[in-house]
C-alpha cells in the first residue's frame, strides 16, 4: 500500500494526505492558496524582495519541509517579475511525498507545467526555474542536519504537526535557525508557519524568537509568525497571550524529542516574562 493517497478538499480541489502520519496537507483549502496567504502575503515577501538592497547577495528563502512543493512553487511563480537574485533552500527528509505528487500532477493542478523542473530537482538536487533563481534541495533529517549559510530572509516552516513530528517543533531546532538569523550581519528574517500552539510559541520565544500571531487561512483562525526583528512583527504577542499561557494545560516549552504535553513551570513562566519582547508588560 502507498504511503500516500489523493484526496478531495472542499470546493473540490485536490491534496495529499499521508497515511503513515495520518495527516491531510491544505486541508482548510488548496495549496497554492494557503502559500499565497499564509507565507508569501503574509511576508510581503514580493515587496521585500523588489526592495532587497543586497547588492549581488541573493535573497535567500528556506522552504523547511518541502513536501509536494506547493510552497516553493507557488513562490517561484509570485517572484516572477523580479529580476533580483534568489535562492530557494528546500528541506526535505524524504521526497517520497514529492515523487507521487509529481505521478499525480494533473490532478493536483499546481503541478502541471512544472513536471519537468521538479525532476531536475530530484534527480540533480538543483534547479534554475528562472534564470535569477537558483532552487537546491537538501535531503535529510533537518533537526539533526548542520545548517546552511548564507542566513534566510524568509523561511516557510512546514513540517508535519507536532504530534506527528515533535523534534522539528522542539527548541533544539528552532533555536539551532536562531542561532544562524539572529547574527549581527544577518538580514531581517521572517518564518511563518501553520500552528497556533502555545506550546510552540513558548518554544519559538525560548530559542530566541520574536512571536507573533498569524493570520487566519483554511479552517485556521490564526497562524503564527516569527522573527529576528520585533518591529517586523504587526502583531506580536503580548500581555494577554502571557494569561493564556499560565492557566493553559499544554504550555511546557518542548525540549528534547520526548516532551510531554503540560502546564509551564513557574520557573519557565518567571522565564518567558523576563524575554526582551514581554519585558514592560
Amino acid at each position: 500500500m502507498e504511503n500516500f493517497e489523493l484526496v478531495t478538499l472542499r470546493g473540490g480541489s485536490r491534496s495529499i494526505r499521508s497515511r503513515m502520519h495520518g495527516e491531510t496537507m491544505h486541508i482548510g483549502t488548496d495549496p497554492r492558496t494557503e502559500a499565497l496567504e499564509l507565507h508569501i502575503g503574509q511576508q510581503q515577501l514580493v515587496e521585500r524582495v523588489l526592495e532587497w538592497k543586497g547588492g549581488k547577495k541573493p535573497f535567500v528563502i528556506w522552504d523547511i519541509g518541502l513536501g509536494p512543493a506547493g510552497n516553493a512553487i507557488t513562490a517561484i511563480e509570485s517572484l516572477k517579475g523580479s529580476k533580483t537574485p534568489i535562492e530557494i533552500h528546500s528541506f526535505e527528509i524524504s521526497t517520497e511525498v514529492l515523487e507521487f505528487a509529481l505521478q499525480n500532477a494533473e490532478a493536483l493542478e499546481y503541478l502541471r507545467g512544472w513536471e519537468s523542473v521538479i525532476r531536475g530537482l530530484l534527480d540533480g538536487g538543483i534547479a534554475y526555474p528562472l534564470p535569477n533563481i537558483r532552487w537546491q534541495l537538501h535531503r535529510g533529517d533537518f533537526s539533526r542536519n548542520q545548517l546552511i549559510e548564507p542566513p534566510p530572509s524568509a523561511i516557510f516552516f512546514d513540517p508535519y504537526s507536532p504530534a506527528k513530528n515533535l523534534e522539528m517543533w522542539n527548541m533544539e531546532t528552532f533555536r539551532s535557525i536562531w542561532m544562524v538569523v539572529s547574527d549581527p550581519l544577518a538580514p531581517p528574517c521572517l518564518m511563518t508557519n501553520y500552528t497556533r500552539s502555545t506550546a510552540v510559541r513558548v518554544t519559538m520565544a525560548f530559542a530566541g524568537w520574536f512571536v507573533g500571531r498569524g493570520i487566519p487561512t483554511g479552517d485556521k483562525s490564526e497562524t503564527t509568525i516569527a522573527s529576528n526583528r520585533l518591529e517586523l512583527l504587526a502583531c506580536p504577542l503580548g500581555h494577554s497571550w502571557l494569561s493564556r499561557v499560565h492557566s493553559s494545560t499544554n504550555a511546557s516549552p518542548i525540549r528534547g524529542r520526548n516532551n510531554e504535553r503540560g502546564p509551564i513551570t513557574p520557573e519557565d513562566f518567571a522565564a518567558l516574562r523576563a524575554l526582551p519582547q514581554f519585558q514592560g508588560l
